[in-house]
C-alpha cells in the first residue's frame, strides 16, 4: 500500500511539472496573455506577464500589452517603459506608435515624445499634428512683492542704536517691486526644444544714510533678465539642459560728499550673468537629475552645485515630489552645503498645484535651470511658494502665485571706508503673482 502511494506521489509531481511546462511555454504565454488583454483585465494582465517573465518568457505582444495594461490604469511611466522595449523590436504598428507618444506625454516626457515621432508613419504624424520645428508655448506672468515692514524699518533710528556719531552709516530698504515676465518655446527639432524669458523688475527701495545727521533717499531699481535654455535628449531616458541667464540694469545711489551733511546722487549700472548645465534621467518612478551653476553676482564668482531624485509613485504626474540639495562654493571656500529644497505638484480635478520649500543660506541663491535668482542684496534662510494652474478653453492655462521669504540685510557703519559695525535686521517679503500662458 505505502510503495503504491509513493509511486501516485511521484505521478502527480510529474503531471504538475509537466502542467507547468505546458503553461509556461510561448504559445500558452501567448494564449493566456491575450485572453487578459481581451477581457480588459489590467491588473491580472501585469501580475501574469510578470510571472511570464520569472519564466524567462518575454517577446513583443506580451511587452505591448503589459503597457497597454499600465497605460489603461493610468500608469503611464511604466507604460512607456514596455512600449520602449516594445519599439526596440518592432516599430511598425501604427497603434504602438500613439501609445508610446501618449505615454511620454502623460508621464510629463514631451521632449522625448518628439524624438521618438519623428520616426512615426505619415498618417500618425498628422493625427497626432507632428511637426519637426513648431511654437510650443507663450505666457506672460506679472506680479508684485512687498514689505510689510517697510514703514517700522524706514522709521528705526539705526544710528542711534549703533552710535554712529562721526561715522558713516547706511541701509538700504526694500519696499516693493513689480516684475513682467514674457515666455516662449519652441521645438527646434525632434527632441529639441529651446524655451526664451525675458523679465523687466521695478524695484523700490530707500536708502537710510546718517553723515551729520539722518536723511532718507527713494532708490529706484530696473533690472532686466534674458534666460535661453534648450532641452536635447540624448540617447534613451536621458535629458542635458545647457543655460544662460544675462542680468543687467541700473540703480540710484546716494553717496556722502567729504563733507558731513552734503550729499551727491549717482547712477550705478550693473550686469550679473549664470551659465548652468543640468542632465537628468527617467527610470521607472524615478528621475534623478544632476546641475551646475557658474555665476557672477555682484562681482562674487561662485559655482553652484545640486543634485534631486523626483518621484512619481503613481507612475504619472498627478502627484510628484523632488527632494533637493545644494552645494556652492566661492574662491576662499571649498564646497559646502547650504540648502535643502523640497518641491512637488498635484492633480486636484481640472486644478494642479505646484509648491515649494527652501531652507538654508540663500545669499546670491540660484533655484533650478538658473531661472529665478536671489541677487538681491542681503541672504534669505527660508522660502515657501504656492502655484495654482487652471486649464482655460482648450489652449489656455492661467496660474496664480504667493511666495512668502524672509529677507536679512544690514545697516554698515563705515569708519575710513571700512564697514566696521554692521546691524542685521530681518522682514518678511510677500509675492502675488499672475499669469497666463498659451499652448499651441
Amino acid at each position: 500500500m505505502s510503495k503504491r502511494i509513493k509511486l501516485t506521489g511521484i505521478f502527480l509531481v510529474l503531471v504538475l511539472a509537466v502542467s507547468a511546462q505546458q503553461m509556461w511555454n510561448y504559445p500558452e504565454v501567448d494564449k493566456k496573455s491575450y485572453e487578459l488583454f481581451e477581457q480588459q483585465k489590467w491588473a491580472e494582465l501585469i501580475d501574469f506577464a510578470d510571472e511570464a517573465r520569472n519564466h524567462e518568457i518575454d517577446f513583443f505582444y506580451l511587452q505591448a500589452r503589459t503597457g497597454i495594461a499600465y497605460f489603461n490604469l493610468k500608469k503611464y511611466r511604466i507604460a512607456s517603459d514596455y512600449f520602449l522595449k516594445a519599439w526596440k523590436n518592432d516599430q511598425s504598428f501604427e497603434w504602438l506608435q500613439e501609445y508610446l507618444y501618449y505615454s511620454l506625454v502623460y508621464a510629463g516626457r514631451s521632449v522625448e515624445a518628439s524624438k521618438y515621432a519623428a520616426k512615426f508613419s505619415v498618417p500618425v504624424k498628422v493625427k497626432i499634428n507632428y511637426q519637426n520645428m513648431k511654437p510650443l508655448r507663450a505666457a506672460l506672468e506679472t506680479g508684485y512683492s512687498f514689505n510689510p515692514d517697510f514703514d517700522a524699518l524706514a522709521n528705526r533710528a539705526f544710528d542711534e542704536e549703533l552710535n554712529v556719531g562721526s561715522d558713516y552709516g547706511e541701509a538700504f530698504i526694500l519696499k516693493n517691486y513689480h516684475f513682467e515676465s514674457v515666455d516662449y518655446s519652441h521645438q527646434l527639432a525632434p527632441g529639441v526644444f529651446l524655451s526664451h524669458n525675458f523679465t523687466h523688475l521695478g524695484i523700490n527701495r530707500e536708502e537710510q544714510v546718517f553723515w551729520g545727521s539722518r536723511n532718507t533717499f527713494p532708490i529706484d531699481v530696473k533690472q532686466n533678465q534674458y534666460f535661453i535654455n534648450p532641452i536635447f535628449v540624448l540617447g534613451r531616458k536621458w535629458y542635458v539642459s545647457p543655460s544662460a541667464n544675462i542680468i543687467w540694469g541700473n540703480s540710484d545711489l546716494i553717496l556722502g560728499n567729504y563733507d558731513p551733511n552734503t550729499f551727491y546722487s549717482t547712477s550705478v549700472k550693473f550686469s550679473d550673468f549664470i551659465f548652468s548645465t543640468s542632465t537628468w534621467g527617467h527610470f521607472g518612478n524615478f528621475a534623478p537629475g544632476a546641475e551646475v551653476n557658474f555665476a557672477n553676482i555682484y562681482n562674487e564668482g561662485f559655482t553652484q552645485l545640486s543634485g534631486w531624485i523626483t518621484y512619481y509613485p503613481f507612475s504619472n504626474t498627478n502627484f510628484y515630489f523632488t527632494p533637493r540639495v545644494y552645494f556652492k562654493n566661492d574662491a576662499e571656500n571649498g564646497f559646502d552645503y547650504i540648502t535643502f529644497g523640497i518641491s512637488g505638484g498635484a492633480q486636484l480635478g481640472p486644478v494642479h498645484f505646484y509648491g515649494q520649500y527652501l531652507n538654508g543660506d540663500m545669499k546670491n541663491f540660484i533655484e533650478p535651470a538658473g531661472y529665478v535668482v536671489a541677487n538681491f542684496p542681503g541672504r534669505s534662510e527660508q522660502k515657501i511658494m504656492g502655484s495654482l494652474y487652471f486649464p482655460v478653453a482648450k489652449k489656455y492655462q492661467f496660474v496664480v502665485r504667493y511666495i512668502n521669504q524672509d529677507v536679512i540685510e544690514k545697516y554698515n557703519i563705515y569708519t575710513s571706508g571700512t564697514i566696521t559695525n554692521p546691524l542685521k535686521y530681518k522682514y518678511i517679503k510677500h509675492t502675488l503673482t499672475a499669469g497666463i500662458s498659451w499652448n499651441f
